[in-house]
C-alpha cells in the first residue's frame, strides 16, 4: 500500500547541472542534497524544499516534459512569481480551474512543465 512520495525525476540534458543549480537553488531556492557515490556518475542533480524533493536525471535523447509536472506548494504565490518574471521566465495563471487553488505554470531552463501552488 502507498504511504506517501518519496520523490520526482525530472530530465535534463546532459551538461545542465550548472543551469539547473542557477534555477531550482538560485532563483527557487532549494537545496542541492549530494547524491549518493554509486549515483554520482550518473550525473544529475538533486534538490530538496520542505518536503518537495526533487530529482534531475540526465537522459539521452532529452525531451523536456511538456504536460506532466511536478506541482510544489509554496507560501508566497505571488513574490515566487514575480522573481520568475523578473527572471524571464513565463508565467501562465491557472487559477479558477480548480476551485480554491490558486495556481500557475512556468517552465525551468530546459523546458520541462512546473506548476506552483499556494500552500
Amino acid at each position: 500500500m502507498i504511504t506517501g512520495l518519496d520523490h520526482v525525476q525530472v530530465a535534463i540534458p546532459a551538461g545542465g547541472e550548472d543551469a539547473a543549480r542557477a534555477f531550482y537553488s538560485g532563483l527557487l531556492g532549494m537545496s542541492e542534497q549530494p547524491k549518493p557515490a554509486a549515483l554520482a556518475e550518473r550525473r544529475g542533480c538533486w534538490f530538496t524544499g520542505g518536503a518537495a524533493v526533487l530529482h534531475l536525471g540526465v537522459e539521452h535523447p532529452f525531451q523536456p516534459a511538456r504536460k506532466a509536472h511536478p506541482a510544489f506548494l509554496v507560501t508566497d504565490l505571488n513574490q515566487l512569481r514575480n522573481r520568475l518574471t523578473a527572471a524571464g521566465a513565463e508565467c501562465v495563471d491557472a487559477s479558477g480551474e480548480l476551485p480554491g487553488i490558486v495556481r500557475f505554470h512556468t517552465t525551468d531552463p530546459f523546458g520541462n512543465r512546473l506548476e506552483f501552488q499556494q500552500a
